[in-house]
């Protein structure tokens, strides 16, 4: 078979297992399609039929194949990047800014202190120091991933659990907004070369300048050419930073954030995620499970997403627990709140993806951190749901 073929082959298996898995195990409860395809790409990758069925992981995935699939992958994850970050809204969180900051602050700090801790332990012994990493940036990197939250993963929650268009579910997008921004800004620290740092310091400078005109451009334009336009901006973007050493990934996200959700119609966005979610996203979750690792063995891999899972899951409740007490919620609250903000799923992978890509954590540590996330983000409707439940019930007897 030639090239093409096989490509064909790989995006078969790529859309139709997940999906029969999903359809006929009607797993939507635990775990919706989006984790489906994360953990199928685990599955076909080489660290479990790949050892099974070597020759048949050889025949399909091979070098310009995977080359092929990487390259839509990177394409798809920056639009999603740059989407989730227009959807940022820092306005309202300015206005409620005391009760979002100390809220975002304890609900990413106290996951961050967690996961720091489990990084030292994984530290204590050899595999998951990647070759191009200092330790500070291991720890850093993996603290982070333990108190992520994926905003456009927690959006689809939401609507699911008929919260979203709710106060509580308007408070938990502004705490996830915050954090966003310093998640991002914690990881340009991470990326930080310093024997580049002139070409960054150029970056930051020439963003600053053209992200301003950018903005001129856009408000001046109909809103047809915004779309088009903002594509342009995302590929300048994700190359500049990319050239810098601070990842295209990077790039994305502040092309999208220097841009107003306003400027787009949002029914048109939100179908413009989903159909990114449905059409191309499947193929970045494949190559991220190409990328998993086995070698130390699969109990030591085990064990520290087990680790790391139980960091970021106490992390996070105890830190949005003493929010709600320093702000006196209403009880059950700060638990509902605490497992919504718990989603990982699509952001700790692209996050965790780069640390990769920058050889800061070996592909073992990458397997760790990706089998928490799906863990972590499997873990949120089955224990909100329940709470919600019986939230709504005592709010109806008030009533």
């Amino acid at each position: 078979m030639n090239t093409t073929e096989i490509f064909l082959i790989a995006m078969i298996l790529i859309f139709a297992v997940p999906w029969l898995i999903w359809r006929v195990g009607r797993t939507e409860y635990y775990a919706p399609l989006v984790v489906v395809q994360i953990l199928t790409g685990i599955l076909l990758g080489p660290g479990v039929l790949g050892q099974i069925f070597p020759d048949y992981y050889n025949f399909v995935f091979t070098p310009p194949v995977i080359q092929s699939l990487n390259g839509i992958a990177w394409w798809a994850v920056m639009i999603f990047v740059m989407i989730a970050g227009i959807e940022l809204d820092l306005k309202k969180a300015w206005v409620h800014r005391r009760e979002s900051g100390i809220t975002a602050g304890l609900a990413l700090g106290t996951p961050l202190l967690f996961g720091g801790g489990a990084a030292l332990v994984m530290l204590l012994t050899d595999g998951w120091l990647g070759a191009h990493g200092e330790r500070w940036q291991f720890v850093l990197g993996v603290g982070m991933a333990c108190a992520v939250t994926a905003l456009p993963i927690l959006i689809l929650f939401m609507e699911k659990l008929e919260v979203l268009r709710q106060p509580v579910g308007q408070r938990i997008l502004r705490y996830a907004s915050v954090d966003d921004i310093a998640i991002w800004g914690v990881l340009a620290l991470i990326l930080m070369d310093w024997s580049r740092v002139g070409k960054q310091l150029v970056f930051l400078i020439a963003f600053i300048v053209i992200g301003w005109l950018f903005r001129k451009l856009m408000a001046w334009l109909s809103e047809r050419d915004r779309w088009y336009v903002a594509l342009i901006w995302l590929a300048v973007c994700g190359f500049g930073a990319d050239w810098a050493g601070l990842h295209f990934m990077v790039g994305a996200f502040l092309a999208g954030a220097v841009m107003e959700a306003e400027w787009f119609d949002q029914e048109r966005m939100d179908l413009l995620r989903h159909h990114v979610l449905l059409v191309v996203m499947p193929v970045f979750f494949l190559s991220t499970g190409l990328r998993t690792n086995w070698t130390l063995g699969g109990e030591a891999v085990f064990v520290a997403a087990a680790l790391l899972l139980v960091a970021s899951v106490a992390g996070k409740l105890i830190g949005v627990r003493i929010a709600g007490r320093i702000l006196n919620w209403a009880p059950g609250e700060a638990s509902i709140i605490g497992w919504l903000l718990q989603t990982k799923a699509l952001i700790m992978i692209i996050f965790a993806n780069i640390l990769l890509d920058r050889e800061i954590i070996t592909s073992e540590a990458f397997t760790a951190l990706l089998l928490m996330a799906v863990a972590s983000t499997m873990l949120t409707v089955p224990m909100v749901a329940p709470k919600l439940a019986r939230l709504r019930e005592l709010i109806g007897r008030s009533a």
